[in-house]
């Protein structure tokens, strides 16, 4: 047995390949792994001295795919050693929002195979941004089975060939039609997502489908608030750790664990069952949910640290929060590893804070690291960074080296460097030291009027979102001092809403708002 004081880097590595089989360079699911690292600890194709030559290898326009309110692709994942009728490929994977599933040849830019699922519901209504009625949840490929597991809007779920795309499981009834699902989490069999914002009359929680024998798949649900509050709306939906217990941070709503209300909380449940094990739930909890500022609004973290294994979160609010994942807020529920306010000083509800998801990785010298997208400046109470890398009054994002207290003799963060301004950042990925990361230009305002407190005011519609948008811009930072390395012009045609990047092969991959497909590498590999 190997001692926890022993295990980080081997143990880091092994976890990440644990929820499904992986090949050496698979993106398989959002942030990578089950546990939301965004650290693809095999990719060593790209490193600090060659990601400066980094270019534009191909585009591809998914024209079939329309977008919707905001939505237009999901994240990419990839799987490498993909059987196909033309040999033996590594493969993109994206769904749109007009309910499609797109195959791409890595390597070329080829459209291998595309496949428009059926829905058999229609939506009651037409759908505006905050409910758009369509897919959003990124799929998860299984390479265990040679599946892409991929969500409909209409709430069933289809396993298809990675090959070919020909459906090998499904359609089988997963989630409530048109509800806002997100990512999808694989971890032994189970495939899991959540739920957020009532869309489709849809409770809010966890949702576990056990696909073990496709005959007989059991599904279960967690459901944490009464009513339709409480959702898990962070970007890589739940996360999950070494041993499989299951975490995620919710939105507004009510607290109260004896009535299994637990609005503005981050939560443990046992695999299997969903049981609630554990729970922490913030001092202001109560000025959370009445001033509309998700701890849920950033997915969570999950990774090992010396004896120690830890979740990080944050949300709009604009604090970052280190917790012991196994004892989350401690005897009290209330009591954090480290806690510090990163932005949103005047507690704004949209623009500001902490977004989509953190990502974490383990140096060659073991020690490990985290990063926090923040959207907006940097908080005048700020923890100070002995490394900066120039103003960032739109957004940046913020690096901590996961140290111990010489006091407490536990976990805490130390600030290590900002990097330069970035517009709107989505949760980064790390390959080979460098910390890629898509500074996305999207218009973040939702609402007319004072974003302090929500009263009612009037919503922008889909065409006021949508305007005022930036391109985006993929950048290549230096994961120890957050200098620039690369960033890609004005290779990307448009902004882009709510995704994520995949690494793999020697290759970063993204997409846009137009239905593009990017693919960043370097020339002749």
């Amino acid at each position: 047995m190997i001692h926890k004081r022993f295990r980080p880097l081997l143990a880091f590595i092994l976890m990440l390949s644990a929820g499904a089989a992986l090949g050496a360079s698979d993106w398989p699911t959002f942030g990578h792994d089950p546990q939301r690292t965004g650290w693809s600890p095999n990719e060593n194709r790209l490193n600090t001295r060659n990601v400066p030559q980094l270019q534009l290898l191909w585009k591809v326009r998914i024209r079939d795919n329309k977008p919707m309110s905001l939505t237009s692709l999901t994240a990419p994942v990839v799987a490498t050693g993909v059987e196909t009728p033309g040999g033996a490929r590594s493969v993109v994977y994206v769904a749109g929002s007009s309910n499609n599933v797109n195959a791409i040849d890595a390597a070329t830019g080829k459209i291998l195979w595309s496949r428009e699922i059926d829905m058999h519901v229609l939506p009651k209504d037409p759908g505006m941004w905050l409910c758009p009625n369509n897919l959003n949840a990124t799929p998860v490929v299984d390479s265990d089975r040679g599946l892409l597991y991929v969500l409909s809007a209409d709430g069933a779920l289809y396993g298809l060939d990675l090959g070919t795309g020909k459906t090998r499981l499904g359609p089988i009834e997963f989630v409530p039609p048109f509800s806002k699902d997100w990512s999808l989490n694989l971890w032994h069999g189970v495939i899991y997502t959540s739920i957020s914002q009532g869309c489709g009359g849809a409770p809010s929680g966890i949702y576990s489908i056990d696909v073990r024998d496709p005959r007989r798949p059991i599904i279960r649900d967690l459901l944490l608030e009464h009513g339709y509050g409480a959702g898990i709306w962070g970007r890589g939906g739940v996360t999950i750790g070494e041993d499989g217990r299951v975490y995620a941070s919710t939105g507004d709503g009510p607290f109260d664990a004896a009535r299994g209300d637990y609005g503005s909380s981050v939560i443990e449940a046992a695999p299997g069952s969903l049981k609630v094990l554990d729970y922490y739930s913030p001092l202001n909890y109560r000025e959370l949910t009445k001033y509309d500022l998700d701890i849920g609004g950033s997915g969570l973290v999950w990774f090992p640290f010396r004896d120690f294994d830890l979740v990080a979160g944050g949300g709009k609010e604009g604090v970052l929060y280190l917790l012991n994942a196994d004892s989350l807020g401690e005897k009290d529920h209330q009591t954090p590893l480290y806690r510090h306010r990163l932005g949103n000083d005047n507690l704004q509800y949209e623009q500001f804070g902490i977004w989509g998801g953190l990502s974490a990785w383990m140096d060659e010298q073991g020690e490990a690291w985290l990063y926090v997208p923040v959207w907006g400046p940097p908080s005048k109470k700020a923890p100070k960074f002995p490394v900066t890398n120039g103003p960032a009054p739109h957004g940046s994002l913020m690096a901590f080296r996961v140290v111990i207290s010489g006091e407490t003799k536990r976990p805490t963060l130390d600030p290590a460097w900002i990097s330069t301004d970035l517009d709107v950042p989505e949760p980064p990925a790390i390959a080979g030291g460098v910390v890629f990361v898509l500074s996305t230009g999207e218009n973040t305002q939702q609402t007319e009027g004072s974003a302090v407190i929500y009263h009612g005011q009037k919503q922008l519609t889909d065409q006021q979102r949508s305007e005022n948008t930036h391109r985006a811009v993929l950048y290549a930072l230096d994961a120890k001092t957050g200098r620039t390395l690369f960033q890609s012009g004005s290779e990307i045609e448009s902004w882009t809403h709510f995704s994520g990047l995949a690494v793999a092969d020697g290759r970063v991959f993204a997409v846009d708002h137009d239905s593009n497909v990017y693919c960043f590498g370097l020339a002749g590999k």
